[in-house]
């Protein structure tokens, strides 16, 4: 029996069979890090929005609970940085301005503003359903 020259032996084909299988494994490896690259990216964009989230409504709570302060020590409204605060928070607080009646102490500059807790509240709850929503999201695969 002569073997022609282009009939590969048994070692060979063994050899080749197993480059084949290690170029599959490879393949499906790179297959999976990709995969893993996609998952970090969607966390981390998750994460930056839920961060921004928490950040825009905690600067808007301190914001609105100085306004509160202020209100309540009866700051002089003359002042720059009161007039500052007010100012910053007036728009935010345009929804719930004329909600209630807020108590005044004997002197009328000392003002508890009932509408600034309300809508430190709203702002909150608005807040973590802005958060929840974004997890409903983000939790679909």
């Amino acid at each position: 029996m002569n073997k022609e020259p282009y009939e590969q032996t048994n070692s060979e084909r063994r050899q080749e069979l197993r480059n084949d299988e290690e170029a599959f494994r490879l393949q499906q490896e790179e297959g999976r890090l990709e995969g893993r690259l996609e998952i970090g990216r969607r966390r981390g964009i998750y994460a930056w929005i839920i961060n921004g989230i928490y950040f825009l409504v905690g600067a808007l709570e301190i914001l609105l609970m100085l306004r509160f302060l202020l209100r309540f020590t009866g700051a002089n409204t003359q002042n720059e940085f009161t007039q500052f605060i007010y100012n910053l928070s007036a728009p935010f607080m345009a929804p719930f301005s004329t909600l209630f009646i807020s108590p005044t102490s004997n002197s009328v500059a000392n003002i508890f503003d009932v509408n600034i807790l309300i809508a430190i509240v709203v702002y909150s709850l608005a807040g973590w359903l802005a958060v929840r929503l974004v997890k409903f999201i983000y939790a679909r695969p």
